[in-house]
């Protein structure tokens, strides 16, 4: 490729491209004779880059000849970003990598890199990038790009930029949208705290509540779906839930949908008083360690939390992925087992609650309030009335290679399901709480539009796994509910709200991906969680001005500020697609 500074055809910003590509490579949980070359193609212009030229750079900084071409184009900052970028190794170890690029989402993932990276012959990179990145995890030095050049199956590689500046074209809109919508939320916030009258209401929410609390962990099998082993089952079940509940303990508890449930009771109840109840639903790959921290704070205000473990997409299912004895992440059933897990659980710690006499009536299992995160998130939604929209998933899910909408992969899953699909709804649902819930596709304005409970939809406009705009924010205004309320947490990622040091079984993610201050995010939860369910399931009225632009304000801060709002149309939306060739709005059948 004749690249000169005066070509405007060529945009000298190939090192920046290169980057983002290394990076993506390298980040990516995505995948014999080494690549010598790397031809860097534009159109029909064309130029190679030896790769020993790149090893050299990223020994010991040298500059050929061959690299100063391109070198000319990048500040030194860009240079120190490459250099550093080519033997950035990825902590994943070769059975991981390889069981993933054989998922369906692995697969897609492949595809999308394939058109930007070619073997010679120009076909589609697909195989071979998985054959490269298989190889180089397998290597002693790990997964590092340099080693991915090395294990290259053909003697050269090509680097689509005319795809790759679209793919970073792409990246920028999307960028450029959540910046614009939360710009409108702000203001929009800003506009409700000025007419809102209310005055920072006391005590704080952050803090701990005086309810002391007992933990017990109940082992539940339904018998009528069919078995998922569920190896966290073993050794779980606490000596106070055997005296408490003694028939809680099945006898087999791999015949059937194995699912263990933690139940943190408050203590200081009155015996005649009602005690509200909570579900928590972690996330893909997580387990019911996740939100502990959140269970606890909320039975410190007097809730009994229930916090199951959906055996078909925690943490163990992404082991079982590991070990090759799961073919994906999650089955597409398992947006249908998600809502029935909790409406089981309901069914059967009432049952057994009931049958034990000193709790017999003590909690209150017909208003129930479900709060989740992620794939969690979804199920609280199913489960307050919106149903898997069999038209909106065959809309979205067209041409997944080039989406940059991370979530679509797992919703378009439930493509797959058998039809009909059953009702999920569960009337004793009367507040849910989502927490990055995955929703464009998989629900859509259809179902959304359905739900007639509270809701309060909390989002992070850093979140690349499920993006704020499609999948939280446009969502957030097809709600018809009079009660409902978004959550913006500036700079929130898909792992702010998370413990990641709860379990040793979830697999462990790097500062990088889960954002600045987790801790921040887990003390919002803590405090806008004890007043929606105050407010929506425990009848009492005086939380709701915790509900509220004025305390959201009040306790933001840095580094991820916080913003509530109550109102938010579809018209307001529509002005974060100014300037843009694409409305942010999507197909809603």
């Amino acid at each position: 490729m004749n690249v000169t500074k005066t070509a405007p055809s060529c945009p000298p910003l190939w090192t920046g491209v290169l980057l983002n590509l290394l990076g993506w490579l390298v980040l990516s949980p995505t995948p014999a004779q080494a690549a010598e070359k790397v031809y860097i193609s534009y159109g029909l212009l064309e130029r190679s880059i030896p790769v020993s030229s790149l090893e050299a750079y990223a020994k010991d900084g040298t500059i050929d000849d061959d690299l100063a071409v391109y070198a000319q184009y990048g500040d030194a900052k860009q240079l120190a970003q490459l250099q550093s970028a080519l033997v950035a190794r990825a902590d994943v170890d070769l059975v991981t990598v390889a069981q993933f690029l054989y998922t369906p989402q692995g697969e897609v993932l492949l595809k999308r890199l394939g058109q930007v990276i070619q073997p010679e012959t120009r076909d589609s990179g697909f195989k071979a990038i998985r054959a490269a990145l298989i190889l180089a995890a397998a290597d002693p030095q790990g997964l590092t790009f340099l080693n991915i050049l090395r294990r290259f199956p053909t003697r050269a590689l090509r680097i689509d930029v005319a795809q790759s500046l679209q793919i970073a074209a792409d990246v920028g809109q999307l960028i450029d949208q959540t910046q614009r919508a939360t710009t409108v939320v702000t203001q929009a916030a800003q506009q409700e705290q000025a007419t809102d009258g209310i005055t920072i209401p006391f005590p704080d929410l952050r803090q701990r509540g005086s309810f002391t609390w007992q933990k017990q962990t109940i082992a539940l099998v339904d018998p009528s779906r069919s078995a998922v082993l569920n190896p966290t089952l073993t050794g779980t079940v606490a000596p106070s839930a055997q005296a408490a509940l003694p028939e809680a303990i099945p006898s087999d508890v791999v015949s059937g949908r194995s699912i263990p449930v933690d139940l943190y009771l408050p203590t200081q109840t009155q015996p005649q008083s009602s005690v509200p109840v909570v579900v928590i639903s972690h996330g893909l790959g997580s387990d019911r360690t996740t939100f502990a921290y959140l269970a606890i704070h909320l039975a410190s205000y007097g809730f009994a939390v229930l916090v199951p473990e959906h055996p078909g997409s925690n943490a163990a299912r992404l082991q079982a992925l590991v070990t090759g004895t799961a073919s994906e992440v999650s089955e597409p059933a398992e947006f249908v087992n998600r809502p029935l897990d909790i409406t089981f659980v309901l069914n059967q710690v009432e049952s057994r609650i009931n049958a034990t006499p000193e709790l017999r009536g003590r909690l209150n299992f017909q208003q129930v309030g479900v709060l989740g995160q992620s794939f969690g998130g979804y199920t609280a939604l199913a489960l307050a009335g919106a149903p898997i929209n069999s038209q909106q998933l065959q809309a979205s899910c067209q041409n997944l290679e080039e989406t940059l909408n991370l979530s679509l992969l797992l919703q378009c899953r439930a493509g797959a399901l058998a039809q009909p699909v059953p009702t999920l709804q569960d009337g004793r649902i009367k507040a849910v709480f989502a927490i990055n819930p995955i929703t464009s596709a998989v629900l859509g304005q259809a179902s959304i539009s359905q739900i007639k409970v509270p809701t309060l939809m909390m989002t992070g406009n850093a979140d690349t796994i499920a993006p704020a705009v499609p999948e939280q924010i446009q969502p957030f205004t097809w709600l018809t509910t009079t009660d409902r309320y978004l959550v913006l947490m500036e700079g929130g990622t898909h792992f702010s709200t998370l413990d990641p040091t709860a379990s040793k079984d979830v697999v462990p993610l790097p500062q990088e991906v889960i954002g600045p201050s987790p801790a921040t995010g887990r003390r919002y939860v803590n405090a806008l969680a004890v007043a929606f369910f105050q407010t929506y399931i425990a009848k009492q009225p005086t939380y709701r001005s915790y509900l509220s632009p004025s305390y959201s304000n009040a306790i933001s801060e840095a580094p991820l500020p916080l913003t509530l709002l109550r109102t938010l149309t579809a018209d307001q939306l529509t002005q974060i697609a100014a300037g843009s060739t694409q409305p942010v709005t999507t197909a809603a059948p």
